[in-house]
């Protein structure tokens, strides 16, 4: 029997906006969530990008918070980049107002005086970058000591970033008896400080990706930096949309303005653009008005569109965590994905060693860009050379272990988040998607709260989840 919103304790009224916003059926981290973060508990929920858990912690938040004084917000959500604040802003907003809650974000790139203007007149939920906010607070425009719940998001990013100092400064003004929803793709390490330090007898939730899910396929070519930009110009040309990352903001804007060239319709998003004109190319992306995105991986965790068609790892990003990252913007929302990595012959020993740490393929593909879609990747190149077919590809030797590997890996990224960007709705194009659910399993102690889980099938060793 599916279980409903009402069923988990969402109020009639908010129940109603959710079924107008076609959001009719909750995904497998709200039906975890919601009772008992509508009860007042401390959730400490670990879901991938994309599982749904904006609403898993907006509806808490609409539902549950108080009208705030001026400079004094009564709700705060902790988020690591300006593009996360705003879509969790989006979700969340037509909640807040059918309980006539406001809802404002900040972080940096934007006007502080219009920062301070919206702090004066009152801000019930309050959705921040952890430095925007510091800055606010130590300027006195803000005073946290009013806020009796706090959503940190993206937890393992923040650690990841640097900012858990800053975070846990901040979470130290909030009130003594605030309520506490922390999501993160990991709870280990500096995020388990977090949950030891800020929250209180934590249900603990984890939802993972069902084994049936479409497959993220990774592909490696070898391809010298002067090669790259015809080769990364077949590949968008042969799949699409794309999103192409690069090291340095230079790079990025230099490549964006090389595939317009070529007649690919491009946009950079990287640390130099304003917010404005960052929130513009992803509006633009979304949209299909811009068919590339060129980005930094400060984009990595910003960037929420489903239907991404590849990944270009057009720069080999410097840690697996930034792979992991940046090759989770394909393969969201029941959507196959792809990745393609472009691989220096000074860079092959570094990738050998990325690709055993999670798992991949080992070895270098030859550069073929029928194998783009084809059903089956073959096994990576012993040597040789390869053409690509189609639309006048590049060329470049393959080399690598030859070991026996699909090619194919966990997504990990395999459901859209709900509500503008963060869950899939009915009506329109498509109609509403279906949706599959893992039972969920029972309670058992763990750290202090209970625990309970919603897992696929069983691991195998040659098919990694991306986190």
């Amino acid at each position: 029997m599916t279980t409903s919103f009402a069923d988990l304790g969402v109020p009639s009224d908010m129940v109603r906006r959710l079924h107008a916003d076609a959001i009719t059926e909750p995904f497998p981290i709200q039906t975890l969530t919601l009772r008992d973060a509508l009860a007042g508990r401390d959730i400490c929920g670990r879901a991938p990008t994309g599982s749904g858990k904006t609403l898993a912690f907006g509806i808490p938040l609409a539902a549950l918070v108080a009208k705030a004084k001026p400079h004094r917000p009564r709700a705060l959500v902790l988020v690591p980049t300006r593009e996360l604040a705003a879509q969790v802003r989006d979700a969340v907003r037509s909640l807040a107002e059918q309980r006539q809650r406001t809802v404002a974000t900040f972080y940096g790139g934007t006007s502080i005086r219009r920062d301070q203007q919206v702090l004066r007149k009152g801000v019930d939920i309050a959705v921040c970058t952890p430095g925007r906010l510091a800055d606010l607070v130590q300027r006195r425009d803000c005073d946290l000591g009013d806020v009796t719940l706090v959503v940190i998001d993206e937890a393992d990013r923040m650690a990841d970033m640097g900012f858990l100092p800053e975070v846990k400064r901040l979470l130290d003004r909030t009130s003594d008896d605030r309520q506490t929803l922390l999501f993160s793709a990991t709870l280990d390490g500096d995020v388990d400080v977090l949950v030891k330090r800020y929250q209180h007898d934590p249900v603990r939730h984890e939802v993972e990706s069902d084994e049936d899910d479409p497959e993220t396929r990774h592909v490696f070519w070898p391809a010298e930096r002067p090669d790259r930009r015809a080769i990364t110009a077949d590949i968008v040309r042969h799949v699409g949309p794309a999103i192409v990352f690069t090291r340095t903001k230079h790079g990025a804007e230099r490549l964006a303005k090389q595939l317009a060239q070529e007649g690919i319709r491009t946009a950079a998003i990287h640390g130099n653009r304003n917010q404005n004109q960052r929130e513009r190319a992803l509006s633009q992306f979304a949209e299909g008005s811009v068919t590339t995105l060129v980005a930094t991986d400060v984009a990595a965790r910003g960037i929420h569109v489903d239907k991404v068609g590849v990944v270009v790892h057009y720069d080999v990003p410097a840690t697996d965590k930034d792979y992991v990252h940046r090759s989770g913007r394909t393969g969201r929302a029941g959507q196959t994905g792809l990745v393609v990595s472009l691989i220096a012959q000074a860079e092959r020993a570094a990738n050998e060693k990325l690709q055993r740490t999670l798992e991949l393929p080992q070895g270098l593909h030859a550069i073929d860009l029928r194998i783009l879609t084809a059903e089956d990747l073959p096994n990576p190149s012993t040597g040789g050379h390869g053409r690509s077919g189609g639309q006048g590809g590049a060329s470049g030797n393959g080399s690598g272990s030859g070991r026996n590997h699909s090619g194919q890996s966990r997504s990990g990224q395999s459901r859209s988040g709900q509500s503008r960007g963060d869950q899939h709705r009915g009506g329109g194009g498509g109609g509403k998607s279906s949706q599959r659910r893992n039972g969920s399993g029972g309670h058992a102690r763990n750290g202090g709260g209970s625990s309970s889980q919603v897992r696929g099938g069983a691991r195998s060793p040659s098919r990694r989840r991306s986190r």
